[in-house]
């Protein structure tokens, strides 16, 4: 078969060959080393090349939302590499959610790098997003982090993103999640800058205010601030000592087998209990126990 395909194509070269007035054996050899190529193989110097290493190209996407959902699923199988890459392309896409992925990721160091500049830039668009447009009901937890998380960085600056401090638009981010989002977050962060004056002119009565209403929501931190002082008398009227150490305890049970960040709220309750009066720890018994019935 291939002698007789060769023979055909011979002869047509030859019929082209004297019409064009090429040299016939000029074109028959051509012809010899096309038919070749197609019946022989490959010699071994071609070899490196189909040898070539493979890369996995990045997968194409429908839209941006389908290119969430396939984040999300490589995310939760352990596939930080592909769950970075789709979120990536959804975030570019507009979707919230990829945006809020990817800054959590890159600011706790969650299947890559630790990288707090871009966990603000990745924040910093929700932000921008939800100053303009209502949050949908599922997306309004998602939009209050990410003013939190962007407030957390201007309060306290971010050298690798070149951000100095900024208390002024801290509190604002602060203060919009805590009213408009009712974030507790946002509550006890607040709380802390009326404490301590920092952007703000110092005031108690709106610290303790704001504290309370974290604290409500089962906050430990602001339990652990708001019990202190109560339980000292610094926040306002008589001193409420066992309620201050009902708090503290709810705190402390909180934070249990924490971190070391947790560290000062364990010492907090302790010597508040080892200064209370046996009084005051019968009385916070029955107010933890009011307060837990409440709750459940």
């Amino acid at each position: 078969m291939v002698g007789t395909a060769q023979n055909d194509v011979f002869s047509a070269a030859s019929q082209k060959a004297g019409r064009a007035g090429l040299p016939a054996g000029l074109l028959l050899a051509s012809c010899v080393m096309f038919v070749t190529a197609f019946v022989e193989p490959a010699p071994a110097l071609d070899a490196p090349t189909a040898r070539a290493p493979e890369t996995t190209p990045l997968p194409m996407f429908k839209n941006p939302r389908a290119a969430l959902r396939a984040g999300l699923e490589s995310y939760h199988a352990g596939d930080a590499a592909t769950s970075v890459a789709a979120l990536r392309y959804a975030a570019d896409g507009g979707e919230p959610l990829a945006q809020w992925k990817l800054g959590r990721m890159y600011a706790d160091g969650d299947g890559v790098v630790r990288d707090d500049a871009k966990a603000y830039d990745y924040f910093s668009k929700i932000v921008d997003h939800f100053a303009e447009e209502e949050p949908d009901p599922r997306e309004r937890s998602m939009a209050a982090n990410a003013f939190v998380a962007v407030g957390l960085y201007m309060r306290d600056g971010l050298a690798s993103a070149k951000i100095d401090p900024d208390l002024d638009r801290a509190f604002d981010l602060f203060r919009y999640a805590a009213t408009y989002f009712r974030n507790a977050d946002a509550q006890y962060y607040l709380a802390r800058m009326y404490l301590d004056g920092q952007g703000v002119k110092k005031d108690m009565r709106q610290g303790v205010n704001w504290l309370e209403l974290a604290a409500r929501k089962g906050h430990p931190q602001a339990q652990a601030v708001l019990g202190r002082l109560m339980f000292d008398g610094q926040a306002g009227g008589a001193t409420q000592k066992p309620r201050g150490l009902m708090y503290l305890t709810l705190a402390r049970d909180a934070v249990a087998g924490g971190g070391a960040n947790e560290q000062w709220i364990i010492d907090s309750h302790a010597k508040a209990l080892a200064s209370a009066s046996e009084g005051d720890r019968k009385a916070a018994v029955a107010l933890l126990e009011d307060y837990l019935r409440e709750r459940n």
